[in-house]
């Protein structure tokens, strides 16, 4: 510890162990040492100078405290009928051009900026796959919730399972949850909870957020993208699962499939973000092109 900060990624300290050789399993991702210390400092008492580290804390204690099955529910009910309006996918990309992670530590820009330097790493190192690529560019586009005045911590930050037990490397678990109502129910505390040991992560509630929400917008209006890309899109924020390691206990062999695909894409995802921004008026005709042909025209939100 030094500044304050967390060098060492410590999961004791800060719940996320990213430092972990499961995450890049199945890739051919192997970030050096200083590369990953850059990303991912969750601090759990942040410096009295920082207000940014004080503002992650914060929405990840709101998010914590809030995020019940109860909750969950009423999400789906409110946000799958799809009567916000219709928009291409560019002009979704336009909607989080307002938006600035409220939970992310590695990025201070719109999230615009951060769609394209995603999609750019994946065209870089996977120029084949057209699929994969479109994919990092709308990943994030669940954000455009908060656009339209959902708070941001019920639409970013990472994704756990609502109504089992709270997994250990959640991030801030320790202290951030002691206020949600479920903790005392006892039907939502054990290992398995409310669910079946390998039921399939499509059968349990994660917590909301712009990873399910956009999810089913793609699901509503009949996208082309394979099931790896959805899959990507689902969970990419799940981090207790796919690097942390949690999780597994609900997992089917489908789940266990996909997961190489999500570790996948989290490299690009997290490694991406830099403060060098992308031309986007240069890059737009080349995605306008993989939006025709993977997700045209107007899209139900």
């Amino acid at each position: 510890m030094e500044h304050g900060t967390v060098t060492i990624l410590d999961p004791s300290e800060i719940y996320r162990p990213d430092v972990n050789e499961k995450q890049f399993e199945g890739t051919d991702f192997k970030p050096s040492a200083k590369e990953i210390e850059k990303f991912r400092q969750f601090v759990e008492h942040p410096p009295e100078d920082d207000p940014q580290l004080a503002m992650i804390k914060n929405t990840y204690k709101l998010m914590h405290t809030h995020q019940t099955v109860e909750y969950v529910r009423k999400k789906h009910e409110q946000w799958c009928k799809f009567d916000r309006g219709e928009f291409t996918i560019m002009k979704a990309l336009e909607f989080i051009n307002t938006i600035v992670d409220e939970s992310d530590p590695d990025t201070s820009v719109p999230n615009i900026y951060h769609a394209f330097q995603t999609a750019e790493r994946i065209r870089e190192r996977h120029p084949d796959k057209e699929w994969m690529i479109l994919t990092g560019l709308i990943h994030d586009l669940g954000k455009v919730m908060a656009a339209w005045g959902e708070p941001q911590w019920s639409v970013v930050g990472d994704t756990f399972v609502v109504g089992c037990a709270v997994a250990d490397s959640i991030v801030y678990r320790k202290t951030s949850f002691v206020d949600n109502p479920d903790l005392n129910n006892p039907a939502y505390n054990s290992k398995c909870g409310i669910y079946e040991e390998h039921c399939g992560l499509a059968n349990v509630m994660m917590s909301w957020g712009h990873d399910e929400y956009f999810y089913r917008v793609l699901i509503e209006n009949d996208c082309k993208l394979p099931e790896e890309g959805l899959y990507m899109i689902r969970y990419h924020s799940f981090y207790p699962w796919h690097t942390g390691g949690d999780y597994m206990h609900l997992c089917n062999n489908k789940d266990m499939e996909m997961l190489k695909w999500v570790r996948e894409f989290n490299q690009f995802d997290l490694y991406s973000k830099s403060d060098g921004l992308p031309d986007l008026d240069a890059l737009r005709p080349y995605y306008q092109a993989l939006i025709d042909k993977y997700i045209p025209g107007t899209l139900k939100w």
